[in-house]
């Protein structure tokens, strides 16, 4: 039996005044719809074919009908029409966020402040939002002598390009099988997807363009990331004054000047494949401001596709098990304040 375009639109119909009233759906109603040219007796008919293939479930002997799973999978893959928010919805969702963030922003400097207090050294505290972007395909394209494009679509449909400047000349076979191998290898994978050993495969694969694979990924890691967001806190950083290794003055104002976004931007991507404490002592750090220093960091939960970070940054004599077990703690707690809490569950035989 075939699936027409007339039993589809019948079978969208019943979802749709079955979603809106709960109660099984009648060849009636659905022939009094505006946009229904039918009669009656055809859309029982339809109705009667959609039943036997299994579309449609009869709850009753009365002559109604409700979507069965496979009438609602058919739904959701090919019937459904998409939904727009209206301008109050969007004004209220838009508030919703905006209250959140701003309970994010000032609980950021909270953390930052007793997190300083209770280790006596400058904190940083950061909650980002991951935005689910992930790549769609990847273009590249000679553009004259010692030049290429990237062009890189998301799965958000924003298009992106970089002009790279090419060190030694590349062919268009190298470049159409780099495309082939980035394809193969980055579409579809989240942000925190791009390890090391994905980077280590696709140089491997690439042939004589392995040398525009860092570039490749260095430009996509960072489109992601900027599809996200960040707030971000310092707060104690006057605490390093009171260490001996900055009484030097010039000394200790590089450093409490370098403790800033900038600077400080690239240590959640340090942590991303991480689970619990991470340590950088001294060159181990990013940013080359906090070479002279070490950085503790941990990781907590916000939820809503939010992660938070908390660390401190000091000198590299720092009491580390001390610093971490403080950290794990303020970690931990955060993560549970932030936990939506459970729904209770309703004993067996009881009315849901």
């Amino acid at each position: 039996m075939e699936l027409t375009e007339r039993k589809k639109k019948v079978l969208r119909c019943i979802v749709d005044l079955y979603i809106r009233t709960a109660e099984p759906v009648g060849s009636k109603a659905i022939a009094e719809l505006p946009d229904m040219n039918y009669s009656s007796a055809t859309i029982r008919n339809e109705m009667a074919d959609l039943l036997a293939m299994g579309y449609l479930e009869q709850p009753h002997t009365s002559a109604g009908r409700i979507p069965s799973a496979a009438g609602y999978r058919l739904y959701v893959d090919e019937l459904m029409a998409d939904y727009r928010l209206s301008m109050d919805e969007t004004k209220l969702l838009s508030a919703s966020f905006d209250e959140k963030m701003q309970q994010v922003d000032k609980l950021m400097e909270k953390v930052a402040k007793l997190v300083s207090q209770a280790t006596d050294l400058p904190a940083i505290s950061m909650a980002a939002r991951n935005s689910g972007a992930t790549f769609k395909r990847f273009e590249l394209i000679m553009a004259g002598q010692g030049n290429i494009i990237l062009v890189v679509m998301l799965s958000t449909d924003e298009v992106l390009n970089k002009l790279i400047k090419l060190p030694i000349a590349v062919e268009e076979m190298d470049l159409k099988l780099l495309g082939a191998v980035l394809n193969a290898s980055m579409t579809d994978i989240p942000q925190e997807g791009f390890t090391p050993e994905l980077l280590e495969r696709v140089i491997r694969s690439a042939g004589n363009a392995a040398m525009l694979v860092p570039v490749v990924v260095d430009f996509a890691t960072d489109a992601l990331r900027g599809k996200g967001g960040t707030n971000m806190a310092v707060a104690g950083q006057m605490r390093l004054l009171g260490q001996p290794e900055y009484r030097d003055v010039d000394k200790a104002q590089r450093v409490i000047t370098s403790l800033d976004e900038e600077a400080l931007s690239n240590l959640p991507a340090v942590m991303q494949n991480e689970n619990g404490t991470k340590v950088l002592v001294g060159p181990e750090n990013v940013a080359q401001e906090l070479k002279d220093t070490s950085v503790v960091m941990t990781k907590f939960d916000i939820g809503d596709g939010m992660q938070g970070m908390i660390g401190v940054v000091g000198p590299t004599r720092m009491d580390y098990a001390k610093v971490t077990a403080r950290l794990s703690y303020f970690a931990e707690s955060l993560s549970k304040m932030f936990a939506k809490p459970e729904q209770p569950q309703l004993p067996e035989g009881a009315d849901e």
